[in-house]
């Protein structure tokens, strides 16, 4: 994770704090790219946001100048996701074409979820037919059905019937999480039960006492606070992400 702070366009934006916003998520990019790590996800934390897919012009700007910053001081094969929240998935996938994006996290790809913003409403039908406008297929789109920004309004759907919505209506894969191990544990069987072939990403919660138990179970996972200097915000430390790498690739056969 390379979280932001709050982007032009948007009211907690220091007046002249870009140029150090962008220098912060390189830096942490280079630092995740030299430690070893697949990828990265650019996450805004803009404090307030929007319920849909409503993203302010400068806001859009500033990610796409961050994410093109970033893409071209990582190595060709290093992911870079972009993620403008709470759930502008057009944005980001608009984003992530023209400045050398690899992946979009959707909020809200299927369903509807509660948040301390407002109801946040999926809508696949245009996210897919703006995908196809730009031809975006190149473009992967990791849904989440089950973490700390999404859990399915209303109850009666199962973790593994979310996941297998998302998929029928276009995600490449999906993420989830929860702070009690056994139930991502549950939650990741149900998802692999109900579409065996979907690939599962963790969306938090996992540090370096407890990544090779949960990752021997998932494909991949967002990792953010045990990877920061001073915690949740602060740059990426390069000996974190070396050792929480080499705890991964210890599980590969």
């Amino acid at each position: 994770m390379i979280h932001l702070q709050p982007l032009p366009g948007t009211p907690f934006h220091r007046e002249g704090s870009f140029e150090q916003i962008l220098d912060d998520a390189v830096s942490s990019a280079r630092a995740l790219d030299e430690g070893g790590a697949d990828g990265c996800l650019i996450q805004t934390v803009d404090r307030v946001y929007s319920t849909g897919e409503q993203s302010d012009p400068a806001r859009i700007a500033a990610m796409s100048v961050i994410t093109r910053a970033v893409a071209q001081a990582t190595r060709p094969e290093f992911h870079v996701g972009v993620q403008l929240m709470r759930n502008a998935v057009q944005a980001s996938l608009a984003v992530a074409k023209v400045a050398g994006g690899s992946f979009v996290r959707a909020g809200a790809l299927v369903g509807a979820t509660l948040t301390t913003h407002g109801m946040v409403e999926a809508d696949p039908l245009s996210v897919m037919e703006y995908r196809k406008k730009i031809d975006a297929w190149n473009i992967g789109i990791i849904a989440e059905v089950e973490s700390m920004h999404y859990t399915w309004f209303g109850g009666g759907k199962t973790v593994g019937q979310v996941a297998k919505a998302a998929r029928q209506v276009g995600a490449d894969a999906v993420s989830l999480c929860h702070e009690d191990e056994a139930i991502v544990l549950e939650m990741i069987a149900a998802v692999r039960a109900a579409t065996p072939d979907l690939p599962i990403i963790l969306a938090g919660h996992t540090n370096h006492e407890n990544a090779a138990r949960l990752l021997s179970a998932a494909d991949g996972a967002f990792v953010g606070t045990c990877l920061e200097r001073g915690g949740w915000g602060g740059l990426i430390d390069v000996g974190k992400v070396k050792a929480y790498v080499e705890i991964v690739r210890g599980l590969q056969p």
